[in-house]
């Protein structure tokens, strides 16, 4: 249940700042956020990060649907049994709904994070649960996985040995 709600109100979050962004910015204008680091910029991205595959809307709104039915069991169904593991998921998760309405609805997604001190792609409140989401899957993976879902350390499971052949 709080993994429901969590991503209830990310991907709201996502959708309110996205709402506010199209309601009193207009497309390409820019509004000062934070001075000389981070600017409110309306911009409507067909493509994935970067605006790859820009000309395949279909096709990322395909993969988006997908890659949220396969978290939302990955996380119904305790594919981590941690609920660190389990959050990891649920932020990807909520991202990928976030920018799967806006794909489904609208053609685009509403992006508006523009850094200024770095020449970088314009992003959204849901591309930032998919990055923070991924970062804390790979590093709950590799560094807490075998501690945290009770799995021996590779060192002491028992494993056949290896035959020389």
């Amino acid at each position: 249940m709080p993994y429901i709600l969590l991503t209830i109100a990310l991907v709201a979050l996502d959708q309110l700042v996205k709402y506010l962004v199209t309601a009193y910015i207009p497309l390409y204008g820019s509004v000062p956020f934070l001075p000389g680091i981070l600017d409110f910029t309306h911009v409507e991205n067909t493509g994935a990060a970067f605006s790859i595959l820009s000309e395949y809307t279909w096709l990322l709104t395909l993969s988006s649907l997908v890659m949220s039915a396969v978290l939302a069991l990955a996380v119904w169904k305790k594919f981590f049994r941690h609920p660190l593991g389990r959050t990891a998921l649920t932020l990807i998760l909520a991202g990928a709904l976030g920018n799967l309405i806006d794909r489904a609805l609208r053609g685009y997604v509403v992006d508006m994070f523009r850094p200024l001190f770095i020449n970088f792609a314009v992003f959204n409140v849901a591309d930032i649960c998919v990055v923070a989401g991924g970062f804390a899957v790979a590093l709950y993976y590799v560094f807490l996985y075998d501690k945290l879902e009770g799995k021996p350390p590779k060192e002491q499971r028992d494993d056949p040995p290896e035959q020389d052949g």
